[in-house]
């Protein structure tokens, strides 16, 4: 999953301020434990402080019980990256947004990677959904294709 490959640029500085060793994985449950508690943020410099908060409320944010731990998270990622694709980003660009907005560093290859599996499964899901004569959902996965493709 594309989450795993994602890592804090500044994991560091988010490991003393939680006061022990994290891994830079941005989704490893270490470290969403540790961003999710109750640490001072304000300690941390504005940039880093805003990428942090911005982390928080884009991927951290659902009521399930086993919150953060439940999967949202990655989920919500992959949805971002597929998101950003839809709206025109290429995969460098996406790459270079995720370091601007939440700190995290991922290879364009890996972005580039991730959509190409996308497409794929859209295929597939395109397919069986035209064999089991389901025109809409068939219709749905060719958009996306096209999205991501363009």
């Amino acid at each position: 999953m594309i989450s795993q490959k994602a890592r804090f640029r500044h994991a560091r500085k988010i490991e003393r301020l939680a006061g022990y060793r994290l891994p830079d994985q941005a989704f490893h449950g270490a470290t969403l434990d540790a961003i999710s508690s109750r640490l001072d943020f304000d300690r941390l410099d504005h940039t880093l402080h805003q990428q942090i908060l911005n982390f928080i409320h884009s991927f951290l944010r659902c009521f399930c019980r086993d919150a953060p731990m439940c999967g949202c998270p990655e989920k919500k990622f992959s949805r971002e990256i597929l998101e950003l694709r839809e709206n025109g980003l290429d995969h460098r660009q996406i790459a270079q947004y995720l370091q601007e907005e939440y700190g995290i560093d991922i290879y364009p290859a890996d972005i580039l990677s991730f959509l190409e599996d996308s497409v794929h499964v859209l295929e597939a899901i395109r397919d069986i959904a035209d064999l089991q004569a389901m025109p809409d959902l068939c219709k749905n996965a060719d958009n996306h294709i096209e999205l991501l493709e363009r």
